[in-house]
């Protein structure tokens, strides 16, 4: 059996190909691959000794040779790729490992040369990759390190690898040369004149590491991976069951919402919506007042605080049932009390991370039956800065909004883009009221959100509210049935034909209303 190694990413690579050299494999290796090998005592047979070719160009031409690609792509079960082979003296290759050139790493260097980013450029690494992946049925591809251990495993089976694990390596190396070859391509869209160094500000983008298997998708007969963004920072699972494709979704929801705001916030989030959010002097206060405002829903969702879960914050998480946590940080104290609930999942990230990297840069895509859609990432920017008749949104009837009532609306701004659309809630200055979603009409979503007050024991809690309607009312009855429900102030994006009938209605009902100019649907 004959194993190929050529590997950027040399990690545990000795270990592994110990244990391969001790069941009996020949080791066939490249370059600095063969150097490491040789260096750690291994047998390694160069691939200059398989080619009959010598390594050129500085390595560019290497393993773009019949003698290598004769010996991955050739069909075992047919006499005549055997055949072939054989007449031309090709040994088959068994085992691939390969990964690529650091073309991400290079780029991320500030100021980097555009020649040193033209030469990490891989060719025969993808090259062996995409062969061994065609022949999967035959050949086994290898492009993690984190795959090592699995791949002895299934060595060692006495029937050899299953033909599952095979085909799950196969889609992993299509993956890796698809995002590899996707990072170069947006790199190079950065730069505007061939020689040009990469501009410090730049990032290459759409890098991705190997995608993790989930237990599954949204329902247990789907399957589903997760691909994390290594320039947004790492999401690190402290304790709990997997994070499940839903969950990943939910603790995403409960990240924007709390990403908007600077000082302690926190959501609570059920299948995407968030049924609470506040904001409050300590993270712990923020985090039960959001859980308050719908303790019904809050039951088994997901939360997100923009602050370290202290003790204080951690006793309160425990004291109720909730799936998942994400914040940017969890002590020691805080980790021993939620232990208590194994079954948590106790998740952080690095917030800061996700605002210097490519956070809102980016193009946010997902497929449709028909394709792929791509759009820039939604930003609330226009409530970045605090509100008020001088500076902000545009009052557009009679009566300006108050001072308490310009940062209630700031606050419901900030949490109705993060909210499916049609979307009206309803809110003080710091937390959330009521919340209608994902309706077919504003009327629909002002109900909703009424019944969930209601729901909560009294729906006059409504009455000196805020409300915010992600996109424009169509005729006036959205805004009639918003201060029917108690409401003093709104705030709406505007733009319809019927601004005028609206903006009409409010000065008869005597509510301030002022008009973003931009809308936040969330489909």
């Amino acid at each position: 059996m004959r194993a190929l190694l050529s590997v950027s990413d040399k990690t545990n690579l000795i270990p592994f190909a110990t244990e391969l050299a001790r069941r009996g494999w020949q080791l066939v290796s490249t370059g600095g691959t063969a150097k490491a090998l040789a260096d750690a005592g291994l047998p390694v047979t160069g691939i200059s000794d398989v080619t009959s070719f010598p390594e050129m160009m500085d390595g560019r031409v290497k393993t773009l040779h019949p003698a290598v690609h004769g010996g991955i792509l050739a069909r075992r079960h047919r006499d005549d790729d055997m055949a072939a082979i054989e007449a031309q003296g090709i040994t088959p290759i068994d085992l691939v490992v390969v990964n690529l050139y650091p073309f991400q790493e290079t780029a991320k260097t500030p100021g980097v040369a555009f020649d040193e980013l033209i030469e990490n450029i891989d060719i025969g690494g993808p090259s062996m990759v995409r062969s061994a992946a065609k022949n999967f049925r035959d050949v086994l591809i290898v492009v993690s390190p984190g795959d090592y251990d699995s791949v002895l495993h299934q060595l060692a089976r006495p029937d050899g690898p299953s033909i599952d694990f095979r085909y799950q390596l196969m889609r992993k190396a299509f993956m890796h040369t698809a995002f590899y070859d996707s990072a170069i391509a947006a790199t190079f869209m950065r730069i505007d004149t061939p020689g040009a160094p990469l501009a410090e500000s730049s990032r290459p983008a759409h890098h991705h590491p190997q995608p993790k298997t989930l237990r599954y998708g949204e329902n247990p007969h789907q399957k589903a991976a997760w691909t994390e963004r290594p320039d947004a920072g790492k999401w690190v699972v402290h304790q709990g069951k997997d994070l499940s494709y839903t969950n990943l979704l939910d603790l995403d929801a409960a990240l924007r919402i709390v990403m908007e705001f600077t000082e302690p916030a926190a959501s609570v989030i059920k299948h995407t919506n968030p049924c609470g959010a506040a904001t409050g002097a300590t993270i712990d206060a923020a985090y039960v007042t959001a859980r308050d405002a719908d303790a019904l829903s809050a039951f088994g969702g997901i939360v997100g605080l923009n602050r370290s879960i202290d003790a204080v914050t951690a006793t309160a998480l425990a004291s109720t049932f909730i799936e998942a946590v994400i914040a940017p940080g969890c002590d020691d104290e805080a980790r021993a009390i939620l232990a208590s609930k194994p079954n948590m999942r106790v998740v952080t990230t690095d917030f800061e991370a996700l605002r210097t990297g490519e956070y809102g840069e980016v193009a946010e895509s997902r497929s449709i039956l028909g394709g792929m859609l791509t759009q820039e990432a939604d930003r609330v920017d226009e409530a970045r800065d605090p509100w008020s008749s001088d500076s902000g949104p545009r009052v557009v009837t009679k009566r300006a909004p108050t001072a308490d009532e310009w940062e209630a609306l700031r606050f419901a701004w900030r949490v109705c883009a993060h909210v499916k659309s049609n979307a009206v809630i309803f809110t003080r200055r710091e937390r959330t009221l009521a919340i209608g979603a994902g309706q077919m009409s504003r009327v629909d979503a002002v109900n909703v959100a009424i019944r969930k007050a209601a729901s909560g024991g009294d729906a006059s809690t409504l009455r000196g509210s805020v409300a915010a309607s992600d996109a424009f009312f169509p005729f006036r009855d959205g805004l009639d049935a918003v201060v029917a429900a108690g409401a003093t102030a709104v705030v709406q994006p505007g733009g319809s034909k019927r601004d005028d009938e609206v903006i009409a209605a409010a000065d008869e009902h005597g509510i301030a209303m002022v008009f973003t100019g931009r809308r936040h649907f969330r489909h």
